[in-house]
């Protein structure tokens, strides 16, 4: 059975988002601080973000800088 869920630990500052209940066969480093856990086909299941508060605040920052941009260049 499928399910997603995110669960982020305050001590360690990590966000873990679990897309399905399979077993982890393998990962891939995507970054520095961001790893995607796959299962036996290869398929993502899962996705750990180190020091996950930076990585969201830069996250937001820069899709709200975007979004900025687009709104001042088409005025």
């Amino acid at each position: 059975m499928n399910k997603t869920s995110m669960h982020y630990f305050e001590e360690e500052d990590i966000l873990h988002l679990s897309f399905s209940d399979e077993p982890e066969a393998g990962s891939i480093e995507l970054g520095p601080t961001i790893t995607a856990e796959l299962n036996e086909a290869g398929d993502v299941i899962g996705v750990e973000i180190l020091n996950a508060s930076a990585f969201l605040r830069d996250s937001i920052l820069e899709s709200i800088q975007f979004k900025v941009l687009q709104a001042t260049s088409h005025t």
